[in-house]
Protein backbone atom coordinates (compact mmCIF):
# COMPACT_ATOMS: atom_id res chain seq x y z
CA UNK A 1 0.00 0.00 0.00
CA UNK A 2 1.30 3.46 -0.83
CA UNK A 3 -0.68 5.97 1.77
CA UNK A 4 1.59 8.04 3.67
CA UNK A 5 -0.36 10.73 4.91
CA UNK A 6 -1.66 11.72 8.46
CA UNK A 7 -5.07 12.29 7.69
CA UNK A 8 -7.65 9.48 7.28
CA UNK A 9 -8.85 8.18 4.22
CA UNK A 10 -11.91 9.78 2.49
CA UNK A 11 -10.46 13.48 3.85
CA UNK A 12 -8.41 15.10 1.11
CA UNK A 13 -6.81 17.34 3.72
CA UNK A 14 -5.72 20.75 3.61
CA UNK A 15 -5.48 22.82 0.84
CA UNK A 16 -2.23 23.54 0.13
CA UNK A 17 -1.19 26.75 1.45
CA UNK A 18 -4.09 26.81 3.93
CA UNK A 19 -4.66 27.19 7.40
CA UNK A 20 -5.03 23.56 8.03
CA UNK A 21 -8.58 23.77 6.56
CA UNK A 22 -10.09 20.19 5.51
CA UNK A 23 -10.91 20.64 1.96
CA UNK A 24 -14.42 20.76 0.81
CA UNK A 25 -15.77 19.37 -1.97
CA UNK A 26 -18.34 21.39 -3.47
CA UNK A 27 -22.25 20.24 -3.62
CA UNK A 28 -23.06 18.04 -6.90
CA UNK A 29 -19.38 16.70 -6.71
CA UNK A 30 -19.33 13.26 -5.88
CA UNK A 31 -20.89 10.58 -8.46
CA UNK A 32 -21.31 7.35 -7.92
CA UNK A 33 -22.42 4.53 -9.26
CA UNK A 34 -23.07 0.95 -8.68
CA UNK A 35 -21.76 -1.57 -10.27
CA UNK A 36 -22.58 -4.93 -8.56
CA UNK A 37 -23.78 -7.93 -10.72
CA UNK A 38 -22.85 -5.67 -14.02
CA UNK A 39 -21.62 -6.68 -17.06
CA UNK A 40 -18.87 -4.85 -18.70
CA UNK A 41 -18.48 -2.76 -15.39
CA UNK A 42 -15.13 -1.80 -16.86
CA UNK A 43 -16.47 -0.28 -19.96
CA UNK A 44 -19.42 1.47 -17.82
CA UNK A 45 -16.66 2.76 -15.13
CA UNK A 46 -14.85 4.72 -17.78
CA UNK A 47 -18.03 5.81 -19.80
CA UNK A 48 -19.61 7.02 -16.38
CA UNK A 49 -16.20 9.18 -15.68
CA UNK A 50 -15.39 10.30 -18.77
CA UNK A 51 -19.20 12.21 -18.42
CA UNK A 52 -18.32 13.51 -14.98
CA UNK A 53 -15.18 14.94 -16.92
CA UNK A 54 -17.10 16.25 -19.41
CA UNK A 55 -19.33 17.51 -16.50
CA UNK A 56 -16.75 19.11 -14.32
CA UNK A 57 -14.71 20.86 -17.26
CA UNK A 58 -11.99 18.36 -17.61
CA UNK A 59 -13.07 17.42 -21.06
CA UNK A 60 -13.22 18.33 -23.43
CA UNK A 61 -9.90 19.66 -23.31
CA UNK A 62 -8.15 22.48 -24.02
CA UNK A 63 -4.26 21.78 -23.70
CA UNK A 64 -2.37 18.28 -23.76
CA UNK A 65 -1.85 18.73 -20.66
CA UNK A 66 -5.41 18.52 -19.14
CA UNK A 67 -6.09 16.00 -22.01
CA UNK A 68 -3.45 14.01 -20.54
CA UNK A 69 -4.80 14.53 -16.96
CA UNK A 70 -8.53 13.41 -18.14
CA UNK A 71 -6.31 10.21 -19.94
CA UNK A 72 -4.75 9.53 -17.25
CA UNK A 73 -8.24 9.54 -14.60
CA UNK A 74 -9.81 6.98 -17.58
CA UNK A 75 -6.90 4.72 -16.91
CA UNK A 76 -6.53 4.83 -13.68
CA UNK A 77 -10.84 3.71 -13.38
CA UNK A 78 -9.89 1.53 -16.03
CA UNK A 79 -7.40 -0.67 -13.66
CA UNK A 80 -9.11 0.16 -10.31
CA UNK A 81 -12.67 -1.78 -11.65
CA UNK A 82 -9.98 -4.69 -13.83
CA UNK A 83 -8.51 -5.50 -10.30
CA UNK A 84 -11.94 -5.82 -8.67
CA UNK A 85 -13.06 -7.86 -11.44
CA UNK A 86 -10.19 -10.10 -11.81
CA UNK A 87 -9.33 -10.38 -7.53
CA UNK A 88 -11.74 -9.09 -5.74
CA UNK A 89 -15.28 -11.33 -6.72
CA UNK A 90 -15.97 -8.14 -8.60
CA UNK A 91 -16.65 -3.70 -7.81
CA UNK A 92 -19.79 -2.80 -6.06
CA UNK A 93 -19.09 0.67 -6.80
CA UNK A 94 -17.17 3.02 -8.66
CA UNK A 95 -17.24 6.95 -6.28
CA UNK A 96 -15.79 10.01 -8.07
CA UNK A 97 -14.77 13.62 -5.71
CA UNK A 98 -13.77 16.16 -7.74
CA UNK A 99 -12.85 19.29 -5.42
CA UNK A 100 -10.72 21.99 -6.70
CA UNK A 101 -7.41 20.76 -6.68
CA UNK A 102 -7.84 16.84 -6.66
CA UNK A 103 -10.12 13.98 -7.70
CA UNK A 104 -10.33 11.46 -5.72
CA UNK A 105 -11.22 8.02 -7.09
CA UNK A 106 -13.21 4.94 -5.11
CA UNK A 107 -13.97 1.20 -6.14
CA UNK A 108 -15.70 -0.62 -3.46
CA UNK A 109 -15.45 -4.51 -3.53
CA UNK A 110 -16.49 -7.39 -1.11
CA UNK A 111 -12.69 -9.34 -1.61
CA UNK A 112 -10.58 -9.86 0.93
CA UNK A 113 -6.96 -8.94 -0.86
CA UNK A 114 -5.38 -5.87 -0.94
CA UNK A 115 -3.96 -4.88 -4.27
CA UNK A 116 0.16 -4.02 -4.21
CA UNK A 117 2.25 -2.94 -7.31
CA UNK A 118 3.65 -6.37 -8.51
CA UNK A 119 7.72 -6.07 -7.35
CA UNK A 120 10.00 -6.25 -8.83
CA UNK A 121 8.37 -4.80 -11.81
CA UNK A 122 8.64 -6.67 -15.00
CA UNK A 123 7.64 -4.15 -17.98
CA UNK A 124 8.32 -6.66 -20.85
CA UNK A 125 5.75 -9.40 -19.60
CA UNK A 126 1.92 -9.19 -19.92
CA UNK A 127 -0.52 -8.71 -16.81
CA UNK A 128 0.51 -7.20 -13.20
CA UNK A 129 0.93 -3.70 -14.27
CA UNK A 130 -1.86 -2.22 -12.93
CA UNK A 131 -1.07 -1.33 -9.30
CA UNK A 132 2.00 -0.16 -11.17
CA UNK A 133 0.18 2.09 -13.16
CA UNK A 134 -2.00 3.40 -10.73
CA UNK A 135 0.97 4.23 -8.50
CA UNK A 136 2.69 5.95 -11.32
CA UNK A 137 0.01 8.69 -12.53
CA UNK A 138 -1.69 9.13 -8.56
CA UNK A 139 -0.74 11.62 -6.08
CA UNK A 140 -1.57 8.97 -3.90
CA UNK A 141 -3.40 5.97 -3.11
CA UNK A 142 -4.26 3.15 -0.27
CA UNK A 143 -6.96 0.71 0.76
CA UNK A 144 -9.70 1.17 3.80
CA UNK A 145 -10.68 -1.79 4.92
CA UNK A 146 -14.51 -1.58 5.69
CA UNK A 147 -15.82 -1.63 9.29
CA UNK A 148 -17.39 -4.92 9.01
CA UNK A 149 -14.68 -6.92 7.89
CA UNK A 150 -16.41 -7.83 4.55
CA UNK A 151 -14.62 -5.95 1.44
CA UNK A 152 -12.80 -2.83 1.43
CA UNK A 153 -12.21 0.57 -0.78
CA UNK A 154 -9.38 1.08 -3.18
CA UNK A 155 -8.60 4.73 -3.68
CA UNK A 156 -6.52 6.94 -5.79
CA UNK A 157 -5.92 10.60 -6.43
CA UNK A 158 -4.94 12.38 -8.57
CA UNK A 159 -4.10 16.42 -9.63
CA UNK A 160 -6.84 18.37 -10.93
CA UNK A 161 -5.61 19.81 -14.52
CA UNK A 162 -3.97 23.08 -14.53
Amino acid sequence: MSTTRPYPPGDLGPEPGGAGASAVVPTGQIRRLRLAGTRGAVARARDFAREALNDWGWLPAATADQRAAAEDVLLVVSELVTNACLHAEGPEELRLRCAAKVLRLEVSDLGAGSPSPRSPHRPGRPGGHGMFIVQRLCLDWGVVRNADGAGKTVWAELAAPS
